[in-house]
């Protein structure tokens, strides 16, 4: 990434919780490797967009990108788990998904170089985006 200016830190790392990992079953599925992949392929993408960028705000401008991604994701497998209970089928899979992608978004904000960018381009979005206060 080009110098911005700022003397920060720019390592960025992601890896599925162990918490996560430990709420599989053991039934001999993939999960855990797919899971391993997903987060892998994520960080590998982000740090590729983040050696592209020429600021800590553009960087923070694909993890934004990267968040509403996880958030969309989190939220499709949170209607899955009412769905499949519903169903009489057990929803842990969608469960732990569920939960890395909440980690996942935890552990962008928790890299200090990023949190405060990050915050900034999302209220910019909302108020780019034309959402504003009040119905009037």
């Amino acid at each position: 990434m080009a110098d911005d200016g700022s003397d920060t830190d720019r390592e960025f790392s992601l890896g599925v919780p162990r918490g996560v990992l430990e709420s599989l079953p053991e039934d001999g599925s993939n999960a855990a490797a797919d899971m391993k992949t997903a987060v892998s392929g994520l960080e590998g993408s982000l740090e590729d967009a983040f050696d592209s960028a020429n600021s800590d705000s553009e960087a923070a401008g694909y993890a934004v990108d990267a968040v509403e991604h996880l958030e969309g994701r989190m939220e499709t497998y949170d209607t899955f788990i009412p769905e499949l209970r519903a169903w009489g089928q057990s929803p842990i899979y969608a469960i732990a998904w569920r939960n890395l992608y909440a980690e996942l978004i935890a552990q962008i904000y928790e890299h200090e170089w990023l949190a405060v960018h990050i915050d900034r381009e999302r209220n910019y979005r909302l108020v780019e985006d034309g959402i504003r206060f009040g119905d009037r």
